[in-house]
């Protein structure tokens, strides 16, 4: 068990199995361990090196705070302090909101019972975050059903599909995002009624005016593990769609896409073009904030959810939402991972940890491992520009040159271009 040892951390980080399973029901989060056992002023050093100097925390309303302890969800709130202030722009000021949720009934309950259950405990947490003068909220992947998809059994998982337009799922939460003035990004499994009923993991962007401005679909299908998907959907065809909003440019890398950073790239190369609205020595810039609502658990992927995120911040110059699934979900059949291991119920844990990462390398704490949360992030998207403009990444990136290195390497008679030293023997 863990006992709060820096042996115990290590033996975590280093990627003990074992370990990763015995800390998942007492292992809050790495903060509230560094915190409980630093010093202030070492603890201050520390912070600074593993996040960067932009995360400092915000006030939030003393009514949101208590509503959040009764309600039993972490609740926690933060600025990325470090956008310069410009002569000829004014700054741009917009908060993002990332909630993380258990499943609020067994999976053995009816499917609306256990939909309707969430909707109720996501529909608390939306109030919470309007208090906190949220502008845009994104959603974990599947938020309304337990990601049941390792099972592979059809029934009644497929039942929590619905349509991403007029849905139940959609319509509630469009009745919020108007009630709010926020835009609300939700991550489900869709039902395409107009293509054959068939299955996508789907992101539907609700406007803060109540409407569907679009939907987005998950580019990458994992085949590893438990996760296994492709039994239900597969790979989306919606492109790599920005969409823009009253509070800027949004964009919607699901899950597994993640660990592809020519897919974080596109959503880039899609948001890159600023429009402009010049009036007396001011312009109005829609930079870009990419969502990454997902579904993974400790033994598999934890070592990487504080990176990936914040890597293609960095690279892209632009802000990013990790956003990840929180508990343990027990299924009623045993299943396998086709890896010689036991049956099992159990997908494993969702570590939580959501977290906020910025362009220039910033990045805010994660929420809890083990409970539900909301986090709250004020940004000022004109950071996004600054930092291109600091570090030249679009100017240098060299589309042209990859482009044509692309192409020649989806060919069938492709040759990898390998110099060999011609004095080898071997």
């Amino acid at each position: 068990m863990l006992s709060g040892t820096r042996g115990s951390i290590l033996s975590f980080v280093i990627g003990d199995d074992n370990m990763a399973v015995s800390l998942d029901d007492k292992f809050e989060s790495l903060e509230s361990i560094l915190a409980q056992h630093l010093p202030a002023d070492v603890l201050q050093k520390v912070n600074l090196s593993l996040r960067g100097p932009g995360s400092t925390e915000v006030e939030l309303p003393a009514n949101a705070k208590e509503t959040a302890k009764q309600l039993n969800f972490d609740l926690q709130g933060y600025q990325i302090k470090v956008a310069l202030t410009e002569q000829t722009r004014s700054s741009r000021l917009v908060r993002i909101g990332a909630i993380q949720n258990m499943i609020q009934k067994p999976t053995t309950a009816s499917v609306k019972e256990q939909r309707d259950a969430i909707h109720q405990r996501i529909d608390q947490m939306l109030a919470v975050a309007h208090e906190c003068q949220v502008n845009v909220v994104g959603l974990q992947e599947a938020w309304t059903m337990p990601f049941a998809f390792c099972t592979r059994e059809k029934y009644p998982w497929v039942e929590f599909a619905e349509s991403a337009y007029d849905g139940p799922s959609t319509k509630f939460l469009a009745e919020r995002a108007k009630k709010y003035n926020m835009v609300i990004i939700s991550p489900i499994l869709e039902r395409d009624e107009a293509h054959g009923d068939v299955l996508w993991n789907t992101a539907v962007i609700i406007s803060n005016h109540g409407n569907v401005i679009g939907i987005t679909r998950k580019n990458h299908i994992p085949r590893v593990g438990d996760f296994n998907e492709s039994t239900y959907y597969m790979e989306g065809n919606t492109g790599h769609k920005v969409f823009e909003t009253d509070f800027g440019r949004i964009a919607v890398n699901i899950c597994y896409g993640r660990h592809h950073p020519q897919n974080w790239l596109m959503y880039g190369v899609n948001g890159a073009e600023s429009k402009f609205e010049f009036q007396v020595f001011e312009s109005k810039t829609f930079a870009l904030v990419v969502f990454n609502p997902s579904a993974t658990v400790g033994a598999l992927s934890e070592p990487l959810w504080s990176i990936e995120a914040r890597n293609a911040a960095i690279a892209n110059s632009y802000f990013t939402v990790g956003i990840n699934r929180v508990g343990t979900e027990t299924f009623p059949n045993e299943f396998t991972s086709g890896d010689g291991k036991p049956a099992h119920t159990s997908f494993g844990h969702f570590y939580g940890s959501s977290y906020v990462a910025s362009p220039d390398g910033s990045r805010t704490p994660g929420l809890s491992r083990i409970r539900d949360g909301l986090l709250v992030t004020e940004c000022d998207l004109n950071l996004c520009r600054q930092m291109k403009d600091k570090w030249g990444f679009r100017m240098t990136q060299r589309l042209d040159l990859y482009a044509e290195s692309f192409a020649r390497a989806i060919q069938p008679n492709y040759q990898m271009d390998i110099v060999k030293d011609s004095s080898s023997t071997k």
